[in-house]
């Protein structure tokens, strides 16, 4: 009896600038071909992915991840994260 398994991609993020000051994480994120910059203004809480092509399967799973590791992220540092979908 197999079990039914979710798809996975492994998404790799790299932080390029962070500002305490100005509420701002910035940075690389890639999955499979797709490949974004982004902006995460944590104080006003908006998350900016670009390009748009794919942006949709990202945002989510992104903006979770940021929240949950934003005191831990440090410019020049590589993470990753598993989404659970195929991109």
């Amino acid at each position: 009896m197999s079990a039914n398994r979710l798809p996975e991609t492994i998404a790799h993020v790299r932080i390029t600038h962070q500002s305490w000051n100005q509420g701002k994480i910035e940075g690389e994120v890639r999955a499979n071909q797709f490949e974004w910059q982004f902006q995460w203004c944590f104080k006003q809480g908006s998350l900016l992915v670009q390009p748009s092509l794919g942006r949709a399967l990202i945002q989510e799973p992104l903006g979770r991840f940021l929240e949950k590791c934003d005191y831990q992220l440090e410019p020049g540092g590589d993470y990753s994260f598993t989404i659970r979908a195929q991109l």
